[in-house]
This record gives C-alpha cells, sequence and structure tokens, in this order.
C-alpha cells in the first residue's frame, strides 16, 4: 500500500500522549498510533452507516426471504 505524507498540529496534551504511547507500545513512528486511530473512526462511521442501512430495509422483506417454505424446509 502506498503512502502519503500528512502534516497535522495537534494539542500539546494529544502530542505527549503520542510520544507516551509509541514509548509504552515500543512503536517506531507516531505515524503507525494516527493511523491506528484513524482506522477505529472509519470502522465507527462504517458501523453507523451499516446500523442506518439496515433501518431502511422493509420490513415485508423478512416475508419473502422464505419465498413460502416452511421452517423445516430450511433445516
Amino acid at each position: 500500500m502506498s503512502q502519503q505524507k500528512l502534516s497535522v498540529s495537534v494539542s500539546e496534551p494529544i502530542a505527549q500522549f503520542l510520544v507516551d504511547y509509541q514509548g509504552t507500545y515500543k512503536l517506531k513512528t507516531k505515524s503507525e498510533i494516527v493511523e491506528e486511530a484513524l482506522e477505529l473512526l472509519r470502522e465507527r462511521e462504517l458501523e453507523k452507516a451499516y446500523a442506518e442501512a439496515t433501518r431502511e430495509i422493509d420490513p415485508a422483506w423478512d416475508a419473502t426471504l422464505k419465498d413460502g417454505l416452511a421452517d423445516e424446509d430450511w433445516a
């Protein structure tokens, strides 16, 4: 996967957290921490999107799932 260099500014407490986290987990770069944090944010957004999509499903869909077959026919 290709990498893209970005420049970000953070508050002093966040900068110190990055330094501490990097030391605690013996990470080579702060970029690893930022990338992991952004992945978590992306996952959270995907979860929200899936939840929204689930709410959009027509309740009548359940009636069509089995297409008229009895429960025992699905075993």
